[in-house]
């Protein structure tokens, strides 16, 4: 295994529908906080980019969604694609969110993969959600008040990410050898990695063969999965992991990208997953809006604030 360069997760991206619904499942649903409203920084189509996670926007809990909903767009989940989304949950809270979920109106069953309990559910637009019930996770719950979630069963933060391949060794070099993530257990449900992490082993990279769908789309559409995103904590260590996929023969990592919150590179794997490497700048999300009030506001990047009016007439409007 590498050197590890990363930390656990910094956030999960998906390409979702409608934002109203979106903003409702996250928050209302699942229970989780908004932490940053603003819009998608490339490109000119006017998109929302919404953020959700703890209520300090902590890392390794923040999922991040494009609601878009663009006619004669659409996504298609399949193979050689990142698949599912899964979040952390405390050890016996299964049959508590399978209940929550079917009174929300979203089918939910149990069901289990590498020995662990997972509610078994999906985003209204589609994409496949897991709840995992992970005995080694400390992070401090995500308790809710407005959305009725405790400290025995709330979210705890991403528990990971999974990958259907159409060949499954094409990742091994990458994940372990490039990314520095560890092999902990190969069956015949799939191969599951662990990412390196100061808070203890709490996130993991799943890959599963599949050999019989369609390739999955990589473009920003409805419906799909679009980056899963690990810590480097530091843009040294951001910057080795760039020159050490690179020595590897992975020459396509992006340069760095101003997120404004965060800086970023983005490399797609040999599976099709898209992994992006990202540090937190100081600021963090505080950067335009006061530390207490994060996610309140419609935010827009300096280098949009001269086409607020334009692109505020693009954007649906949402109850947020």
């Amino acid at each position: 295994m590498a050197q590890a360069l990363v930390s656990g997760y910094h956030h999960l991206t998906l390409s979702t529908d409608g934002a109203q619904e979106d903003y409702d499942f996250y928050t209302k649903t699942l229970g989780l906080y908004s932490v940053k409203r603003t819009v998608l920084f490339d490109g000119t189509i006017p998109v929302y980019h919404l953020y959700y996670g703890s209520k300090h926007g902590d890392a390794s809990t923040i999922i991040t969604t494009f609601p878009f909903k663009k006619p004669g767009i659409y996504g298609r989940r399949g193979t050689n694609q990142s698949r599912t989304i899964m979040q952390s949950i405390p050890v016996g809270a299964a049959d508590y969110w399978v209940d929550r979920l079917n009174a929300h109106g979203i089918p939910a069953t149990k069901g289990s993969r590498f020995g662990l309990t997972r509610v078994i559910f999906a985003h209204p637009c589609g994409i496949p959600h897991e709840l995992v019930e992970n005995p080694g996770d400390t992070r401090a719950p995500i308790v809710n008040p407005a959305a009725g979630t405790t400290a025995q069963t709330a979210i705890r933060g991403i528990y990971g990410a999974g990958i259907a391949v159409f060949d499954l060794d094409s990742m091994n070099e990458f994940v372990e050898g490039g990314v520095g993530l560890k092999l902990e257990e190969s069956s015949q449900e799939g191969r599951m990695y662990s990412v390196p992490d100061t808070l203890g082993p709490h996130s993991v990279v799943e890959v599963i063969e599949d050999r019989t769908s369609k390739q999955g789309t990589w473009m920003l559409a409805g419906g799909t999965i679009h980056h899963m995103a690990l810590n480097t904590g530091t843009e040294e260590n951001q910057i080795a992991l760039k020159a050490r996929l690179e020595g590897m023969g992975f020459t396509d990592v992006s340069e760095q990208k101003d997120r404004n919150y965060f800086k970023s590179m983005y490399v797609r794997s040999p599976g099709g997953a898209l992994f992006e490497i990202a540090w937190t700048v100081p600021e963090g999300w505080a950067k335009d809006e006061a530390p207490d009030a994060i996610g309140q506001s419609l935010v827009f990047p300096p280098w949009f604030e001269d086409r607020r009016a334009e692109l505020m007439l693009g954007l649906e409007a949402a109850d947020f």
